[in-house]
């Protein structure tokens, strides 16, 4: 192991820069950004109302394929707001999967709703949908106020699956599975734009998807997430809300709701427009990044993660499975040493002792991945060039 970390240094360095450290996953801004900035400063329009902002929804609507998209302050946000949108409340169980960002269990609680934690697969890193089918026949049964928990008498509200590392879920099965259980579906899609499932973009299987445009995402507006969705019900709702439950109005400041100061401001924006116009630039190097791994790790005893079958994987961050929780360390320890930013995987969401007393399903394969799992750099350069 000690020698493959330090061939991989070696490897690393002349393909993504000589900076020291060499970082796991650094914004790029080749493109447009600074002017479109300077048009936002210019016109004065700088929080949460201008002409960026409706720009950059209609781009991402129109790259995604949704039908509607609404801008917030970050991923969080969005998911936070989705949850809302599909009727979570205080009280409700919405399930999701152990391999994911805290975020995602800290949007459910912020509903005051509790997680349930399904196992994910090898394959996508996404919650397994024969998990999620045995876990709801296990303890599922249909109610009053839909589908009940029947071992905490809770309502089963959701299921936000998660396209992690970039990688998509298979979010079919689990629409078809969450139908039939009446949960409402919301995809996390937040480190996913630019991946695709059968042709179909992330995000637009369940009623609502969201995406993170925080500074290591594959584009970036500094911190700014978006929620998309095909129902204009909930995308008129969605702005609503995210805009402290403002009714519209020329001058006068009348309230309906408990609103939330969500809007992505359009200083944010400005860059997101920017960011968006080189995105199929970035995809396309970021694919040959991940192919030059793929022929550096061939041989050597890893794996390196792969986008699924059927599937076209934004690679927004390459992942290597090691051969245990040792070697994993090592490695992490090794490349440290030798400047390069590697990261295991998030320790998974029911270790945490704020979610501990959740309840969880067996969680095999999420304990397997998250004790071999390691990211490595994935930025945008190659060959020391920007994307052009």
């Amino acid at each position: 192991m000690p020698r493959l970390a330090d061939d991989f240094v070696a490897f690393v360095r002349p393909l993504l820069g000589s900076v020291e450290p060499v970082p796991l996953h650094a914004p790029q801004f080749a493109g447009r950004e600074k002017d479109y900035v300077l048009e936002a400063i210019n016109s004065t329009f700088v929080s949460s109302v201008g002409g960026f902002v409706d720009r950059f929804e209609a781009a991402v609507a129109q790259y995604t394929g949704a039908r509607h998209a609404v801008a917030t302050v970050n991923g969080t946000a969005a998911l936070h707001t989705a949850l809302m949108l599909v009727g979570t409340a205080p009280g409700d169980e919405v399930i999701t999967q152990p391999v994911t960002f805290v975020a995602t269990a800290n949007a459910i609680r912020y509903c005051g709703a509790e997680p349930v934690f399904v196992d994910v697969e090898r394959e996508t890193l996404g919650l397994s949908p024969e998990k999620l089918e045995r876990f709801l026949r296990a303890h599922a049964t249909p109610g009053g106020g839909g589908c009940v928990n029947k071992t905490t008498g809770r309502t089963l509200r959701a299921c936000v699956p998660v396209h992690t590392l970039g990688h998509p879920a298979r979010t079919g099965a689990l629409r078809e599975i969450c139908d039939r259980f009446g949960l409402a579906l919301v995809e996390d899609a937040a480190e996913a734009l630019g991946s695709f499932r059968d042709g179909c973009h992330t995000g637009r299987s369940g009623q609502v998807g969201i995406f993170s445009f925080n500074g290591n995402k594959t584009i970036t507006t500094g911190g700014g997430g978006m929620l998309v969705t095909n129902d204009p019900s909930l995308a008129e709702r969605a702005k609503h809300l995210t805009t402290t439950g403002k009714l519209p109005h020329p001058w006068a400041y009348v309230h309906d709701v408990v609103g939330y100061n969500y809007r992505m401001p359009n200083l944010n924006a400005a860059l997101g427009c920017a960011q968006l116009e080189r995105l199929p630039a970035i995809l396309q190097s970021k694919r040959r990044l991940a192919t030059a791994y793929a022929r550096f790790f061939e041989g050597k005893g890893v794996t390196l993660l792969r986008e699924p079958p059927n599937c076209r994987s934004n690679y927004w961050l390459n992942a290597v499975i090691l051969r245990d929780e040792q070697q994993r360390d090592d490695f992490l320890r090794r490349t440290h040493d030798g400047g390069v930013r590697t990261r295991p995987l998030w320790e998974p969401l029911h270790r945490l002792s704020m979610f501990r007393q959740c309840q969880a399903d067996d969680l095999e394969e999420a304990t397997w991945i998250c004790q071999r799992l390691v990211t490595i750099p994935s930025g945008v350069k190659w060959s020391g060039e920007e994307t052009r």
